[in-house]
């Protein structure tokens, strides 16, 4: 069976019955997004990598309670990277907000390489990669700031709220309104 043809939901069932091939290619498609993110939110190479690591693993033991219906699987592998990545940093007994890298610290070169990619499967994460930070540099500063506090600082919307006093419902609105810019214009450059 060619792995690479598959699409993701059908690698997680795959996954779910134990071939290694399958972990093997969702490792290749999003390996890179979850370090980067996990890169982001301890801002430790080593660290990221650990849970990078981690995360898959995760994903090993807990492909069957993949839940298509409830998040596309990047944004699944993405939300275990961003928790397991705020779990340790409370293990450690600190806040994430001094440990991350800004939104402008995460480029290209900060990312692991991915040696088992053609030529252009690389590019093309490079550019998705690249449509995904001009995105976010489009959006306001505020928007910018409390989308960063929610997602990679681990910060609630009442603490958001509380940090940069602001009415809780301004927060919940910059947030909501940052990611729906966001999903608008990454959905039309697919």
């Amino acid at each position: 069976m060619n792995f690479k043809t598959v699409d993701d939901v059908a690698l997680i069932h795959l996954i779910a019955q134990a071939y290694p091939e399958a972990l093997s290619e969702l490792y290749d498609r999003y390996g890179r997004l979850v370090y980067s993110l996990t890169l982001h939110i301890l801002g430790e190479v080593e660290a990221a990598e650990e849970v990078t690591q981690d995360v898959f693993f995760r994903v090993w033991e807990k492909a069957a309670s993949y839940r298509a219906e409830q998040a596309k699987v990047s944004t699944w592998l993405s939300s275990i990277g961003r928790n397991r990545s705020i779990d340790l940093l409370r293990a450690r007994g600190v806040r994430p907000e001094g440990h991350s890298l800004g939104w402008e610290e995460l480029t290209p070169g900060a990312m692991p390489r991915n040696e088992g990619l053609d030529p252009e499967d690389s590019a093309m994460q490079i550019m998705q990669g690249e449509r995904v930070r001009a995105a976010i540099a489009s959006l306001p500063a505020e928007q910018r700031v409390a989308l960063a506090m929610a997602y990679f600082r681990g910060y609630s919307h009442s603490q958001i709220a509380e940090e940069l006093h602001e009415p809780l419902g301004t927060v919940k609105t910059r947030i909501r309104m940052a990611m729906q810019k966001l999903r608008s214009l990454l959905v039309e450059e697919l």
